[in-house]
């Protein structure tokens, strides 16, 4: 082993050089050079059993027990998406939220819609991307009807001065026994916020976008792999994959890409205001290889990567965080 203390400053490092350039030889880098360490994702984030929680729909992140991760202290931005400038339905909580900070780390202005019940997690993310140093524009609504749809994108543009990333990112989902205890009106409800939105969000952003621009819909491992007491929300998530993929090849001869995410069982409020029953919340996501739910934050980096320049061959895909489960 070098005595480095008994040598000179300049013999060390040369000596240290040529041990680097020996094959076979690997110096342990510092790390406080900023190196990363591998994670265990098995032991990253809680597992099951959770507790029994229920929350009137919406529900709110800030009032779950754990409390979701959105990458509010972990997600480090890099300058992917500087100047860039985003619309996220649904970006009070979960991934939606989870897009939110990271865009905003990544150096876009963003801004997000939420049901006005959800106004304390979605005031958390105005703060939060504002102290990112990024423009915030808060548009609460009900995405339900045109109209809405229509204002929501024009407030985007004018607040953000332009568009250029869509994140359809909103949904509904309610868990239901058997098909016969899903009333018409919840069946309206599911399609309007999953179905109808993106439609009309999507074509009256689409005036605004320019070649480059990317749109992004959140499908789920529900259209690929439906559970049964999920009749209404299952199917419009097969909806949401297919529009993505329609949509592509429509919109790729003017530069526009489009993609979507498909996640697993991820820890949102979703689960805890009507999207599961309470036997199900107990060991939602231990059936996954993982045995854990996954957490917003680890779906973060895939909504930067589809909206970011350096994925310009990307269109037409889904991808899928899903812990092991396969699909998409």
């Amino acid at each position: 082993m070098l005595d480095i203390n008994k040598m000179s400053r300049r013999k060390a490092i040369g000596s240290i050089a040529a041990l680097a350039a020996a094959p076979g030889i690997v110096i342990a880098s510092n790390p406080s050079s900023g190196a990363t360490q591998p994670e265990n994702p098995l032991t990253k984030y809680p597992k099951p059993p959770f507790q029994r929680q229920q929350q009137p729909w919406p529900g709110l992140a800030g009032k779950m027990t754990p409390r979701p991760d959105h990458g509010e202290s972990s997600y480090k931005g890099s300058g992917r998406l500087t100047g860039r400038k985003a619309l996220i339905t649904g970006g009070d909580s979960g991934m939606g939220r989870a897009a939110a900070i990271a865009y905003a780390r990544e150096g876009a202005d963003v801004a997000i819609s939420y049901l006005p019940d959800e106004k304390p997690d979605a005031q958390e993310v105005v703060e939060l991307i504002r102290k990112a140093g990024r423009k915030a524009v808060a548009i609460p609504g009900d995405i339900r009807t045109e109209q809405v749809c229509k204002d929501m994108v024009a407030k985007a543009v004018a607040g953000l001065g332009g568009l250029d990333i869509v994140v359809c990112n909103a949904a509904r989902q309610q868990t239901r026994a058997s098909i016969l205890d899903v009333t018409t009106e919840d069946f309206d409800a599911t399609m309007k916020t999953n179905v109808y939105a993106p439609f009309w969000i999507i074509k009256a952003a689409l005036p605004h976008l320019q070649p480059g621009s990317s749109i992004i819909g959140t499908s789920s491992e529900q259209a690929y792999d439906p559970s049964g007491e999920l009749y209404d929300y299952a199917q419009t998530k097969a909806a949401t994959t297919n529009y993505v993929k329609s949509l592509a090849k429509q919109l790729a001869p003017k530069g526009i890409r489009v993609n979507g995410v498909a996640p697993g069982p991820i820890w949102t409020p979703l689960q805890v205001s009507g999207g599961a029953t309470m036997e199900k919340l107990e060991t939602f996501g231990g059936n996954t290889p993982l045995g854990r739910p996954g957490q917003p934050v680890e779906l973060a980096s895939i909504y930067v990567q589809l909206a970011a320049n350096d994925a310009s061959f990307s269109t037409g895909h889904i991808y899928g965080a899903s812990g092991g489960g396969g699909n998409p």
